[in-house]
């Protein structure tokens, strides 16, 4: 299997790393060729270095997603690398904490750029590679792609953008073999939620630990959210496209509790 991953020095990225990683060892006795793409140099360096020691053929690519030219060199690069492609995860991602009101342009572009286009321009540049092997997209979205979430004004937008551009996608390359689909996280302690990882608190991470975040009562792991968006980029997925799926511990059943229904103890 040789899959890029962007985001992928910490996090849901490296989580989907590890987890194709084993899941091409499942299947054919060898590890994964993977190509990780991440803005942070130390972090992306540490998790190269984890998965070459669970037997993946690695390159890391320091590379910004908000730079237009950067999609279309990371996949050339790990084309050149490994001799083509078969799977893209589109999981760089960034929150901007800011009502509409109080948004600036800088974070409305910057968040457009990243969260929306870079899947846009990754897609594009692989669509060649995708056709050849038939693979597959996937791409991080969020509960808030469906819903608005107060102080998220640029986010929510952003996100929801990206589900209706994976769906074109899904049609538009469809008949030419690549599956495109989507997973929207809930709560998930990860950097970019603003969690510090070295300090979570493992009980929210068990049933009950945090009762009023969701009926399931609990934050998500990373790997929670890997293991939706590796099925999705697995053989057993070959006639799932243009489908999201919500890893989000059931909070989006929530909407008439929140608005007045009464909730049952």
């Amino acid at each position: 299997m040789r899959a890029l991953v962007t985001g992928s020095a910490s996090g849901i990225g490296l989580a989907v790393a590890h987890r194709l990683n084993a899941d091409s060892n499942a299947r054919t006795g060898r590890g994964a060729q993977l190509t990780l793409v991440d803005i942070a140099p130390e972090k992306l360096e540490e998790a190269a270095g984890g998965l070459r020691k669970e037997g993946a053929e690695v390159i890391a690519i320091v590379s910004d997603m908000t730079d237009p030219a950067a999609p279309a060199k990371v996949v050339a690069r790990s084309v050149q690398e490994f001799g083509g492609l078969d799977v893209l995860i589109s999981n760089a991602g960034a929150i901007a904490q800011a009502t509409l009101l109080d948004l600036t342009l800088e974070q409305y572009e910057r968040t457009f750029q990243l969260n929306t286009r870079a899947t846009w321009l990754l897609a594009k540049a692989a669509h060649p590679h995708l056709k050849v092997s038939r693979g597959c997209i996937v791409a991080t979205a969020s509960v808030a792609a469906h819903h608005p979430i107060p102080t998220l004004g640029v986010y929510s937008p952003s996100k929801a953008a990206l589900l209706m551009l994976a769906r074109q996608m899904a049609a538009d390359w469809g008949p030419d073999g690549i599956r495109v689909n989507t997973v929207s996280p809930g709560s998930t302690l990860t950097g970019i939620s603003g969690a510090d990882p070295a300090s979570f608190d493992p009980a929210l991470m068990e049933p009950g630990g945090a009762p009023d975040r969701n009926p399931l009562g609990f934050f998500s792991r990373p790997d929670d959210q890997a293991a939706a968006i590796v099925f999705l980029a697995s053989p057993e997925a070959r006639f799932i496209t243009g489908a999201d799926i919500n890893v989000d511990g059931g909070v989006q059943t929530q909407l008439m509790v929140k608005s007045g229904h009464p909730r049952k103890n």
